[in-house]
């Protein structure tokens, strides 16, 4: 029975500071280096046949923490920026305060957390998934159906647009999901890959 284990890299420089980062190539803060120790300290004892990242740094660094504490630093790992945070377009690098002070919470909170309303020169949710899926359908879902155990280190958007799509949630219910920084989730999948069951470690 195939493995899927999915996490959210550790904080990054700017989730610390309260910044919408999107696409910018910012790395782990401190506390994100040990969320993400902490996360391969969980995994310890699990086994991966290959681990799938994006081309973000904070990512990367998350799952190069991760394997090395496992024991795993020769894993095959294909990175993609499919995976890659949903690109937040004008707001990248501006504070998310300074923007509800500008906007309002309602439309900061419509553009953070809707479905289909995209910031300025940006993508939504809705966008983000249609990347994320047709890749996960192209590459992921092979390498499960022959029985690979499967890590994926990504982001809190591309993550939260695979969470809708594995366990069949409503644009609504996908609205209330947040994904924790740095805690691995792992599902339990039987052959033609629906979830017998699923938890955060």
């Amino acid at each position: 029975m195939p493995q899927l284990v999915t996490v959210r890299h550790g904080q990054s420089q700017w989730n610390l500071e309260n910044r919408f980062t999107g696409w910018i190539d910012i790395d782990l803060s401190p506390k994100g280096i040990e969320e993400a120790k902490s996360a391969g300290e969980k995994l310890i004892g699990y086994k991966f046949d290959k681990a799938y990242t994006s081309v973000l740094i904070r990512a990367q660094r998350t799952l190069d923490i991760i394997l090395d504490i496992i024991g795993l630093k020769d894993l095959p790992v294909e990175k993609d920026k499919a995976l890659n945070e949903r690109m937040y377009g004008d707001l990248q690098g501006l504070n998310k305060d300074d923007m509800r002070k500008q906007y309002g919470d309602e439309q900061v909170r419509l553009w953070r957390r809707s479905y289909d309303v995209q910031p300025p020169n940006g993508e939504s949710l809705k966008d983000t998934a249609a990347r994320v899926i047709p890749y996960f359908e192209e590459k992921i879902i092979p390498d499960l159906k022959s029985g690979m155990n499967i890590l994926i280190s990504a982001h809190g958007n591309s993550l939260r647009a695979l969470v809708m799509y594995l366990e069949k949630l409503t644009k609504e219910q996908i609205l209330e999901t947040e994904i924790p920084t740095g805690i691995p989730k792992v599902y339990e999948l039987d052959n033609d890959l629906n979830i017998l069951s699923q938890k955060y470690i």
